[in-house]
């Protein structure tokens, strides 16, 4: 690999050059011979004969990973280790190739006389900037171990709401997945042979069973095309939510749905609460924990409120003010409390208890989720089988009527 990097020599003077080594490890090691220290350094592509295979699902970073390895630096420094040797133990243990692969990069980037942030923002992909300023806000009060158990705690919380929520989103979705597999192999199978018996008998048939005819007679003679169908189908809808107005439109349905919307807004705000209150008792400035808050926010129509509280702080009006005024994303009693711990001055404990609040208000809430959907599910089975019943029962009764 090829690295293009600026470096300053021991008599103070910088230079840029390249360099070509294994991987960022060896490069640092040989910077480290030639005695000069890095100032920054830009990462090149790999050359045909040293590509590798690179295969994201395989080797995929999980929020559990980054969780274990905030927990685990901070009860190795707690314990009297240092950075180092921490990162060196947590290399050791890792199992994902690609995290080794990171944690050995830290490492070497630490030893070379950077800072454990400086390190961390070498991988924007992996640690998002709540990661990298909850470390930074840690080594400059001195206290990076309780920074790094806190960072944990925050990231275990996010993690577990959302683990909740695709849990109880995971029973209707194997439910209408089972449904269409039925009616797909019903239209293959089963019409074919009630559609032989309509035309021996000739009868005339119903616009709903012409439709249902029609539709069992593309699946069981183009059943590749339809494939393909579904296939493009779902690469579009994903590539178009990949889109900024294929997100938007997403984030506006998600928080438009029945019963779900309201799980939604009370994860985000427990989630803008808990991050908010994780950066601000860190030591975090702020205008750039508001900033940081925002960064976080997935849904794109919460991450426009944290822009405007941020504008807002700048301009010196309060965090409540903005949460006050948006009472469709977020709840009365976040800006209420904001607003109090505000004039109380204990603003990062209160957000600290809204965030409770709220992250158990979700946990009852997916609880019941099942019970709730139940009886839409129901009525939407119901109503497809209905619908193939009538269309199939019709023309019977037709050719019944005319004996």
């Amino acid at each position: 690999m090829k690295f293009s990097y600026t470096a300053k020599k021991p008599d103070g003077s910088t230079y840029d050059s390249t360099m070509e080594a294994a991987d960022k490890a060896a490069f640092y090691r040989e910077l480290r011979k030639i005695g000069d220290t890095l100032i920054s350094v830009k990462e090149g592509k790999k050359s045909v004969g040293q590509m590798e295979i690179n295969l994201p699902f395989l080797n995929r970073i999980k929020m559990i990973d980054k969780i274990t390895f905030a927990r685990n630096i901070s009860g190795m420094l707690e314990a009297g280790l240092p950075l180092s040797r921490a990162l060196a133990v947590s290399e050791r243990q890792a199992s994902n190739v690609k995290l080794k692969k990171i944690y050995k990069e830290i490492n070497e980037f630490i030893t070379s006389g950077k800072t454990f942030h400086e390190a961390l923002a070498q991988h924007p992909k992996v640690y998002s900037s709540l990661f990298i300023s909850m470390v930074k806000a840690g080594e400059e009060s001195g206290d990076l171990a309780g920074s790094l158990k806190h960072l944990a705690s925050q990231m275990e919380k996010t993690y577990v709401i959302q683990r909740k929520i695709k849990g109880a989103m995971m029973y209707p979705g194997i439910i209408l997945s089972v449904m269409v597999l039925i009616g797909i192999l019903m239209m293959i199978f089963v019409v074919p042979a009630l559609t032989k018996t309509f035309k021996d008998l000739g009868t005339k048939l119903p616009a709903s069973t012409t439709f249902i005819i029609a539709t069992s007679d593309f699946a069981s003679n183009h059943y590749i095309l339809l494939v393909l169908i579904i296939l493009a189908a779902v690469v579009v809808f994903i590539l178009l939510l990949k889109t900024k107005i294929g997100k938007r439109y997403a984030d506006f349905i998600v928080l438009h749905l029945p019963v779900i919307s309201l799980i939604v807004k009370e994860s985000n705000a427990a989630r803008t609460a808990r991050t908010l209150s994780s950066l601000l008792s860190a030591g975090v400035d702020l205008l750039l924990a508001v900033k940081i808050t925002g960064e976080v926010m997935q849904n794109s129509f919460y991450k426009e409120v944290l822009q405007r509280t941020e504008v807002a702080v700048e301009k010196g009006d309060p965090v409540s003010k903005i949460f006050e005024e948006e009472t469709n994303l977020y709840p009365v009693f976040v800006g209420e409390m904001m607003s109090v711990g505000e004039e109380t001055g204990k603003f990062a404990s209160m957000l600290t208890g809204v965030a409770v609040f709220y992250e158990n208000e979700v946990e009852e809430k997916t609880k019941d989720l099942s019970t709730i959907i139940e009886p839409v599910l129901m009525v939407i089975i119901g109503a497809g089988v209905g619908f193939f019943a009538v269309s199939m029962i019709m023309p019977m009764y037709s050719v019944m009527n005319n004996l």
